[in-house]
């Protein structure tokens, strides 16, 4: 969901970090449209959204995701810091929560875009921390949904750097093949064939 915000907000260029399979650390920065602090603090909060403006927005829902409905559950779970501008000439914003509530709110040198850190998730919730599998398997699962969201958007450059090793990296120039050869290898990118079509759904 981190992913998918970095891309309705507009995002070239997408990096993701995790350690410890995203137990101890997931990263998400990106160099989207950011937020203004106002936007920052209420986009932790339940039932909040910067993508709703008029009533009949939710019959034309063009956005992969709602910010806030992300944040606030994350943010819930986890030791969550948002760093986030919408103005590169100015500073930003860093927020600190913990259970969803903001402990502290100052002004942070960052380039536009967002930059969001959730650490040791589900550190206050027990019984659903026990739930996730080794390292190895929740980082696969990591791994499944950057495949996917960079094939889906090739014009995106997307990196995925786990324990400080990058496993991935697209370079946003558009090219399918690049990122099929990138996640499948070369000899099945050579393999490709490029159909174009359409219809009229």
């Amino acid at each position: 969901e981190l992913v998918e915000n970095s891309i309705d907000a507009k995002a070239s260029k997408i990096d993701i970090f995790v350690i410890d399979g995203g137990r101890t650390l997931i990263e998400v920065k990106d160099n989207g449209v950011g937020m203004s602090k106002e936007d920052a603090v209420i986009s932790i909060k339940r039932h909040a959204t910067s993508k709703i403006r008029f009533d009949q927005d939710l019959f034309a829902i063009k956005t992969m995701g709602f910010r806030g409905e992300a944040l606030s559950a994350i943010s819930s779970v986890s030791k969550f810091t948002l760093s986030t501008n919408n103005d590169s000439l100015s500073s930003g914003t860093k927020l600190y929560c913990l259970n969803s509530e903001v402990i502290s709110i100052e002004n942070c040198a960052l380039p536009q875009g967002t930059d969001i850190k959730v650490e040791e998730l589900f550190y206050n919730t027990p019984a659903r921390l026990k739930y996730l599998k080794s390292d190895t398997s929740e980082l696969s699962y990591v791994t499944d949904i950057v495949y996917k969201l960079a094939l889906a958007n090739p014009h995106i450059s997307f990196s995925l750097t786990s324990n400080n090793k990058t496993i991935f990296k697209t370079s946003g120039k558009n090219d399918v093949i690049e990122i099929v050869a990138a996640i499948y290898g070369i000899n099945v990118a050579k393999k490709m064939l490029d159909i174009n079509a359409s219809n009229n759904d």
